[in-house]
């Protein structure tokens, strides 16, 4: 397998370098020379399989040679060690819980596979590699706390986490701010767009190239991205009704996640529809309404915070995938935003109807299904709960009244100090920081 930067100026290279280098030297995204086939009997008995069993078949293809079979085994043994469940919350609408984590996110998945990867290239210091390896990621809320885990103590690996100072929960701030060790925080006067562009304009600054090996662990990142696509297998593994594949709702903001299962899709994982649900950051269902006009926007803060993203990076991989093709695209993919209004009233409802607790992220996600389903009642679906209420308890207690319990991994590091640097939007700065390592 290779993998060819989607600006179509850098060489393809292998997975390795892909996952080592995070962007391709023309700053274009990595994307894989093939999608492979998964067999639809591979896919009838997948009921037979471990989750391991399933991540280890699903990934293998894109590794290729570069991770050999045993290392692989263990990285995916490590990556998929928890529970990810399908829960049943109406007749037609599933829950697929992806908060039963170390840091309690789906990202979890993505940055435990990365650090391990990039943990396995770097004791085996691939040639490109010839100096500090410096993993730069910018977060609007749970991938900082995600690769802060999966990277703490990764010997010769140092992260900088880039957040935006008041718009991430307290809960998301701790996880990522309060581990130390090879784990620093800046907390950023600006937006999550800001804290994107600081970390872009990083890896074309020179002057930081000569000195230390940037890599990324944002869902660019092809080891980020792609292990997504778990528990989208998962989930099959779980529906009932295989006469009749699940619409599938995912809560969105940078669009790899749902990109990832577009991807399995592709893959031959039966799906019958993808609906990206999206807060007041509507820049793709502007593009599905206006027939593909990409109109990025500056990112209006919600209580839905890890999807406030007005420029969503991995799109251009959705499209890579559709094969340019708008038509092609909207046969398969739909696009809504939600209100926070709607998203509160959505949250208390579903709590007190169905005895079903979800974060704003996943109100985001029903309502857009239920809204979706409602048109369409021969269908049923998923959406998924892509973190723990309680990272959201500040919005979510008010509405329901009462206090959501703290899981174990909350309650050891809530009342823990902040350890954070604070910085203003400013290339140079980064640069001065970057530069003592």
């Amino acid at each position: 397998m290779h993998y060819y930067s989607l600006n179509k100026k850098s060489e393809s290279v292998s997975f390795r370098e892909a996952a080592v280098r995070g962007q391709a030297p023309d700053r274009g995204l990595y994307f894989p020379s093939e999608i492979p086939t998964i067999s639809e009997d591979w896919i009838k008995d997948i009921g037979s399989f471990t989750n391991e069993e399933i991540a280890f078949h699903v990934i293998r293809p894109y590794v290729g040679e570069d991770i050999d079979e045993t290392s692989l085994h263990q990285i995916v043994s490590e990556t998929v060690n928890f529970d990810i469940p399908l829960v049943s919350v109406t007749e037609k609408i599933s829950s697929l819980e992806l908060f039963h984590g170390p840091t309690l996110a789906f990202k979890d998945i993505g940055a435990r596979f990365m650090s391990r990867c990039l943990g396995y290239f770097v004791k085996n210091r691939p040639e490109q590699i010839n100096g500090k390896v410096v993993v730069l990621v910018a977060t609007s809320g749970d991938t900082g706390g995600a690769v802060a885990n999966g990277f703490y103590k990764v010997d010769g690996v140092e992260v900088v986490i880039l957040y935006p100072s008041g718009k991430v929960s307290n809960v998301q701030e701790k996880q990522l701010t309060t581990l130390g060790n090879n784990i620093h925080a800046i907390e950023v006067n600006g937006s999550f767009d800001d804290c994107q562009h600081l970390v872009k304009q990083a890896f074309l600054d020179e002057t930081l190239k000569q000195q230390i090996f940037l890599t990324s662990a944002n869902s660019i990142n092809v080891a980020r991205w792609l292990p997504q696509q778990f528990y989208y297998f998962f989930a099959w593994k779980q529906w009932q009704d295989t006469d009749r594949p699940p619409v599938i709702c995912v809560p969105s903001g940078n669009f790899g996640n749902i990109c990832a299962g577009m991807l399995a899709h592709e893959s031959g994982l039966p799906v019958n529809h993808f609906i990206a649900a999206c807060n007041a950051n509507a820049v793709i269902p502007g593009f599905m309404q206006t027939g593909g006009v990409y109109e990025p926007m500056k990112a209006v803060p919600t209580i839905s915070n890890a999807m406030d993203v007005g420029d969503p990076s991995n799109f251009v991989r959705i499209m890579e995938l559709m094969q340019q093709e708008f038509p092609r695209l909207k046969s398969c993919f739909s696009s809504v935003s939600i209100s926070d209004d709607d998203t509160k009233a959505t949250l208390l409802r579903v709590f007190k109807e169905y005895d079903y607790l979800m974060d704003p992220h996943g109100a985001v996600g029903f309502l857009a299904l239920e809204n979706y389903l409602n048109t369409h009642p021969a269908e049923k679906g998923i959406f998924l709960e892509t973190a723990h209420p309680v990272k959201f308890f500040d919005v979510v207690e008010p509405l329901i009244e009462q206090q959501v319990p703290l899981p174990e991994s909350v309650a050891e590091i809530i009342n823990h100090p902040k350890k954070a640097v604070q910085m203003d939007v400013s290339s140079e700065a980064l640069r001065d920081y970057l530069m003592k390592f």
